[in-house]
């Protein structure tokens, strides 16, 4: 993803949670998807699909059991 695209997402993530903390990267090799941190804590990975002329963004975050607790 390009740097600005990066940006507006990044900014549309810290309006939606109101947390200024929120840091949306962009993936070594990779140009389709990026990863989305908050602070230093890596937290999931939003991915860009732009098949058949529509674009659109897929956020996946894995919440493991004892983060429960």
């Amino acid at each position: 993803m390009k740097p600005e695209e990066l940006q507006k997402l990044q900014s549309f993530f810290r309006r939606r949670f109101n947390m200024t903390t929120i840091e949306v990267r962009g993936r070594p090799q990779k140009d389709d998807s990026a990863e989305v941190y908050i602070g230093d804590e890596f937290i999931g990975v939003l991915f860009r699909d732009d098949e058949d002329g529509d674009l659109s963004y897929n956020f996946t975050m894995a919440i493991l059991d004892i983060d429960l607790e």
